[in-house]
Protein backbone atom coordinates (compact mmCIF):
# COMPACT_ATOMS: atom_id res chain seq x y z
CA UNK A 1 0.00 0.00 0.00
CA UNK A 2 1.36 3.25 -1.13
CA UNK A 3 0.79 6.27 0.71
CA UNK A 4 0.73 9.87 -0.66
CA UNK A 5 2.37 12.19 1.64
CA UNK A 6 2.42 15.56 -1.10
CA UNK A 7 -1.24 16.54 -2.49
CA UNK A 8 -0.44 17.62 -5.91
CA UNK A 9 -0.80 21.20 -5.13
CA UNK A 10 2.41 20.96 -2.71
CA UNK A 11 4.35 19.47 -5.37
CA UNK A 12 5.69 21.74 -8.11
CA UNK A 13 5.09 21.04 -11.51
CA UNK A 14 8.93 19.74 -13.54
CA UNK A 15 8.77 22.02 -16.31
CA UNK A 16 7.46 25.13 -13.82
CA UNK A 17 10.37 27.99 -14.15
CA UNK A 18 11.35 29.34 -10.32
CA UNK A 19 12.78 32.38 -9.73
CA UNK A 20 15.84 31.95 -7.20
CA UNK A 21 15.84 34.27 -4.22
CA UNK A 22 18.24 37.31 -4.94
CA UNK A 23 21.32 37.41 -2.94
CA UNK A 24 21.62 39.75 -0.72
CA UNK A 25 25.34 41.08 0.20
CA UNK A 26 26.73 38.50 -2.50
CA UNK A 27 30.71 38.74 -2.45
CA UNK A 28 32.57 39.66 -5.46
CA UNK A 29 29.64 40.89 -7.19
CA UNK A 30 31.92 43.87 -8.31
CA UNK A 31 31.69 47.37 -8.12
CA UNK A 32 28.69 48.46 -10.23
CA UNK A 33 27.18 44.63 -9.17
CA UNK A 34 27.38 43.51 -12.57
CA UNK A 35 29.40 40.18 -11.60
CA UNK A 36 32.30 39.16 -9.81
CA UNK A 37 35.76 39.14 -11.25
CA UNK A 38 38.52 36.28 -10.15
CA UNK A 39 42.20 36.99 -11.26
CA UNK A 40 44.69 33.23 -11.14
CA UNK A 41 47.34 33.34 -9.34
CA UNK A 42 49.18 32.60 -12.26
CA UNK A 43 48.28 36.13 -13.34
CA UNK A 44 49.33 38.09 -10.71
CA UNK A 45 52.68 35.80 -10.16
CA UNK A 46 53.50 36.66 -13.78
CA UNK A 47 52.79 40.78 -13.26
CA UNK A 48 55.15 40.37 -10.59
CA UNK A 49 57.91 38.77 -12.37
CA UNK A 50 57.38 41.20 -15.38
CA UNK A 51 57.89 44.43 -12.64
CA UNK A 52 61.04 42.51 -11.21
CA UNK A 53 62.40 41.58 -14.32
CA UNK A 54 62.85 45.67 -15.14
CA UNK A 55 64.64 46.51 -12.31
CA UNK A 56 68.36 47.16 -12.11
CA UNK A 57 70.83 45.06 -10.45
CA UNK A 58 67.96 41.67 -11.05
CA UNK A 59 70.21 39.28 -12.99
CA UNK A 60 67.57 36.59 -12.77
CA UNK A 61 64.90 35.07 -10.82
CA UNK A 62 64.35 32.05 -9.29
CA UNK A 63 67.20 29.43 -7.19
CA UNK A 64 69.88 27.24 -9.29
CA UNK A 65 67.47 24.70 -10.19
CA UNK A 66 64.63 26.86 -11.14
CA UNK A 67 67.45 28.59 -13.07
CA UNK A 68 68.59 25.59 -14.68
CA UNK A 69 65.23 24.84 -16.09
CA UNK A 70 64.64 28.46 -17.04
CA UNK A 71 68.04 28.33 -19.58
CA UNK A 72 66.60 25.11 -21.08
CA UNK A 73 63.18 26.91 -21.90
CA UNK A 74 64.48 29.93 -23.01
CA UNK A 75 66.48 27.94 -25.27
CA UNK A 76 63.15 26.54 -26.99
CA UNK A 77 61.43 29.89 -26.89
CA UNK A 78 59.35 30.01 -23.61
CA UNK A 79 60.31 32.02 -20.95
CA UNK A 80 58.87 31.52 -17.86
CA UNK A 81 58.19 34.93 -16.12
CA UNK A 82 56.51 33.34 -12.92
CA UNK A 83 60.26 31.50 -12.37
CA UNK A 84 60.99 32.40 -8.93
CA UNK A 85 57.88 34.37 -7.98
CA UNK A 86 55.38 32.38 -5.61
CA UNK A 87 52.31 34.29 -4.84
CA UNK A 88 49.40 33.69 -2.66
CA UNK A 89 46.03 35.26 -3.89
CA UNK A 90 43.00 35.74 -1.69
CA UNK A 91 39.76 37.57 -1.72
CA UNK A 92 40.70 41.10 -2.05
CA UNK A 93 44.76 40.62 -0.76
CA UNK A 94 47.74 39.19 -1.90
CA UNK A 95 51.64 37.83 -0.34
CA UNK A 96 54.10 37.35 -2.49
CA UNK A 97 57.40 36.05 -2.54
CA UNK A 98 60.33 36.44 -4.83
CA UNK A 99 63.51 34.61 -4.94
CA UNK A 100 66.19 36.73 -6.91
CA UNK A 101 70.02 36.56 -8.22
CA UNK A 102 71.58 40.12 -8.02
CA UNK A 103 74.16 41.81 -10.20
CA UNK A 104 77.56 42.65 -8.55
CA UNK A 105 77.80 45.27 -7.54
CA UNK A 106 74.96 46.44 -6.98
CA UNK A 107 73.65 47.16 -3.18
CA UNK A 108 71.95 44.25 -2.17
CA UNK A 109 68.98 45.98 -0.04
CA UNK A 110 68.70 48.72 -2.31
CA UNK A 111 67.67 45.96 -5.02
CA UNK A 112 65.38 43.93 -2.67
CA UNK A 113 63.75 47.36 -1.51
CA UNK A 114 63.28 48.30 -5.59
CA UNK A 115 62.03 44.50 -6.35
CA UNK A 116 59.72 45.13 -3.26
CA UNK A 117 57.79 48.62 -4.20
CA UNK A 118 58.36 47.51 -7.78
CA UNK A 119 55.97 44.66 -7.05
CA UNK A 120 53.61 46.52 -5.06
CA UNK A 121 52.78 48.69 -7.52
CA UNK A 122 52.41 46.31 -10.53
CA UNK A 123 50.27 44.24 -8.32
CA UNK A 124 47.93 47.26 -6.47
CA UNK A 125 48.12 49.43 -10.00
CA UNK A 126 47.43 46.32 -12.70
CA UNK A 127 45.15 43.93 -10.60
CA UNK A 128 43.70 46.26 -7.67
CA UNK A 129 44.34 43.83 -4.95
CA UNK A 130 46.02 45.17 -1.57
CA UNK A 131 49.74 44.16 -1.22
CA UNK A 132 50.13 42.63 2.27
CA UNK A 133 53.82 41.84 2.25
CA UNK A 134 56.67 41.01 -0.54
CA UNK A 135 59.66 38.56 1.11
CA UNK A 136 62.28 38.68 -1.14
CA UNK A 137 65.26 35.95 -0.96
CA UNK A 138 68.36 36.68 -2.40
CA UNK A 139 70.11 33.44 -2.98
CA UNK A 140 73.04 34.38 -4.77
CA UNK A 141 75.13 37.36 -6.90
CA UNK A 142 76.21 37.14 -10.26
CA UNK A 143 79.92 38.34 -10.88
CA UNK A 144 80.53 38.64 -14.66
CA UNK A 145 83.61 36.11 -15.38
CA UNK A 146 85.71 36.12 -17.76
CA UNK A 147 84.49 34.69 -21.43
CA UNK A 148 81.65 36.37 -20.61
CA UNK A 149 80.45 39.43 -22.91
CA UNK A 150 80.24 41.47 -20.09
CA UNK A 151 84.07 41.74 -20.07
CA UNK A 152 85.83 44.81 -22.10
CA UNK A 153 87.42 43.54 -25.11
CA UNK A 154 90.51 45.59 -25.10
CA UNK A 155 91.73 44.29 -22.35
CA UNK A 156 95.07 42.22 -22.10
CA UNK A 157 95.03 38.59 -20.36
CA UNK A 158 96.42 38.32 -16.90
CA UNK A 159 98.79 35.66 -17.72
CA UNK A 160 100.51 35.18 -21.45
Amino acid sequence: MTIQTHTPADVPAKNAQTTPAPLLDAPNKGKDGRGATTVADGVVAKIAGIAIQEIPGVHALGGGAARAIGNLREKVGQKDLTQGVNVEVGQTQVAVDVTLVVEYPHPLQEVADNARDAVYTAIEDLVGMEVTEVNVTITDIHVPSEGTDDEDPEREPRVA
